[in-house]
């Protein structure tokens, strides 16, 4: 089947998924500008996650423009990353409301890993119906950004034991990593076919 559906619905579901997310942020108590500063964890923890979101879409509209048809077993991993990006809202808004606490660290960190694994587990999916030799493997390459991301995120989930402004900076620091779109997919989609 061509992979147009499973990219409106992915569309559709990550839409939903930001919406869920800017539900969450409420307008200060007081009418001053200072009043700000109190939904400041709020609102940043907003930003960081609607930026996650917003990666996972850039990349997962190249990853799916790399697909000519897709099976089940595609449909089932696109699934499973977007079950583990619905989570994100979750762990936005207690990250939010309690940015110094370790276990809402923990736990964004977690709402981060999984959604990483299931691209991850996306990327075989679609590797395994082109080939070992197909067009996306070859892109990829080494994937060293898709390998190094899982670990920081792990990082980051250790550090917050001690630190959890340690860990946020390297949340934010993954982030920051991925925010250009995967330029060996585009390189590989500017090139013309033989």
């Amino acid at each position: 089947m061509r992979p147009e559906r499973l990219t409106a619905f992915s569309d559709g579901v990550l839409a939903i998924i930001i919406t869920i997310m800017v539900l969450e942020l409420r307008p200060p108590a007081g009418d001053q500008l200072a009043d700000l500063a109190a939904i400041a964890p709020t609102f940043l923890s907003y930003v960081l996650s609607f930026l996650y979101v917003g990666i996972y879409w850039n990349n997962h509209h190249h990853l799916l423009q790399m697909a000519d048809e897709v099976d089940g077993r595609i449909l089932w991993a696109n699934t499973h990353l977007l079950f583990w990006m619905s989570l994100i809202p979750v762990a936005t808004a207690w990250l939010g409301q309690h940015p110094g606490a370790v276990a809402p660290n923990v736990v964004y960190g977690l709402s981060l890993l999984a959604p990483a694994v299931a691209y991850y587990l996306l990327q075989q999916a679609l590797i395994r119906r082109q080939g070992r030799d197909g067009p996306l493997a070859r892109a990829l390459g080494r994937d060293l950004k898709g390998k190094a991301s899982p670990l920081l995120y792990l990082t980051g989930m250790a550090v917050s034991v001690l630190s959890t402004t340690a860990a946020q900076v390297v949340y934010v620091a993954v982030a920051l990593m991925w925010l250009v779109p995967d330029r060996r997919i585009e390189r590989h989609l500017d090139t013309p076919s033989a």
